[in-house]
């Protein structure tokens, strides 16, 4: 018998990961711009980008565990892996964004 999943938590994750990937875009976008000298990015944004990479997948790592290890639904275990790597590009689109209209200005 397949697995019968709500129509409201598969559209709320292809939600969530449609906005990821507009907000990892944008996040790319801007840095790609400060490296090309088009924007003044913050001297340590090269760094961050590296360093933020492995600790956002470590937790997506976790959650994701967590949430199998309680039996949850196939679509709940991919949103609790999305959960912390889309905060971080949330986070980062909106701080690449203010600092790209101040650098601008």
């Amino acid at each position: 018998m397949p697995l019968a999943l709500p129509f409201t938590s598969l559209m709320a994750l292809y939600w969530q990961t449609g906005m990821m990937v507009v907000e990892a875009q944008t996040v790319v976008a801007i840095r790609t711009m400060g490296m090309m000298g088009v924007l003044t990015p913050h001297p340590l944004e090269n760094q961050r980008m590296v360093a933020e990479k492995g600790v956002a997948f470590a937790q997506a790592a976790h959650a994701a565990t967590t949430a199998a290890m309680q039996g949850k639904r196939p679509d709940e275990v991919a949103a609790a892996a999305l959960k912390p790597i889309r905060r971080r590009t949330r986070v980062n689109a909106a701080r690449l964004t203010r600092a790209a209209k101040r650098s601008k200005a």
